[in-house]
């Protein structure tokens, strides 16, 4: 996942510089003709692009390639960053702001449609699994689905469920999103997982039902806290789910 991110990154950044170059060489054959005002559009096109498919800094990257690139092909004294007209300062420095400006909110816009995305599979593991607690007189389907989804939503690479023990003190991920190693809580977003196996305790009613013991998938950066709380969350319905099986909570070794 962390290569995965960083390549994207990477690539996003060079589109950043190449973007708005390639688009300057197209339109010099053109820039006797065509208003300053219409290839600053084109180059804000390819800004917002850019912004839209990488992330902040290369929406900069391209707001600055642009201005840059305007100066050099498009702005007289050609094939120089020398700029000696009033209009072409302006329309540099226009290009320049209004890109810088643009980048930003295309990469929010960004943000905001995955983390909408996000909580709406979030609300969706948590209302079937719901769901199935309700309807289903089998606990160990609801535990077999909590397994399933765990897996997807902390980026695990093994989960298993053990009913009824409660040995060793491993890691263990707690109800609020903390997680816990001998006592003492971990920081996970600048240190990452724990090694070894983590805990996370489905309890119901101060009825201890089992635990989940999941793997972290190595080399992947942690979850965040929202998926944290889901996490914790599913495994609660699978403690009810246990707690009711039978109508006697039964415990199976």
């Amino acid at each position: 996942m962390i290569m995965r991110r960083s390549l994207r990154d990477v690539a996003a950044l060079a589109a950043g510089f190449v973007a708005p170059l390639a688009t300057a060489l197209v339109f010099v054959p053109f820039r006797t003709s065509l208003t300053h005002t219409n290839l600053a559009l084109v180059f804000m096109v390819v800004v917002v692009a850019v912004s839209a498919l990488g992330n902040r800094l290369a929406g900069a990257v391209a707001a600055l390639s642009a201005a840059a690139w305007f100066d050099f092909f498009h702005a007289r004294p050609y094939l120089s960053f020398d700029i000696h007209g009033r209009a072409d300062v302006e329309t540099a420095v226009l290009l320049l702001v209004a890109g810088l400006i643009v980048s930003q909110l295309a990469a929010r816009a960004r943000v905001l449609k995955r983390v909408a995305v996000t909580d709406a599979s979030h609300l969706e593991r948590l209302h079937g699994t719901t769901r199935l607690a309700r309807s289903t007189a089998s606990s160990d389907e609801v535990v077999r689905r909590t397994r399933r989804e765990l897996i997807e939503l902390l980026d695990l690479s093994a989960c298993r469920f053990e009913y009824g023990t409660l040995l060793g003190r491993p890691p263990r991920l707690d109800p609020d999103g903390t997680v816990r190693v001998a006592g003492w809580i971990w920081d996970l977003e600048r240190q990452g997982w724990p090694e070894g196996e983590i805990e996370l305790r489905a309890g119901v009613r101060g009825r201890y039902q089992g635990r989940f013991m999941i793997t972290p998938t190595p080399d992947t950066l942690p979850p965040s806290l929202e998926a944290r709380l889901v996490a914790a969350d599913l495994v609660a319905q699978a403690a009810i789910a246990l707690d009711d099986d039978t109508g006697e909570g039964a415990r199976r070794a």
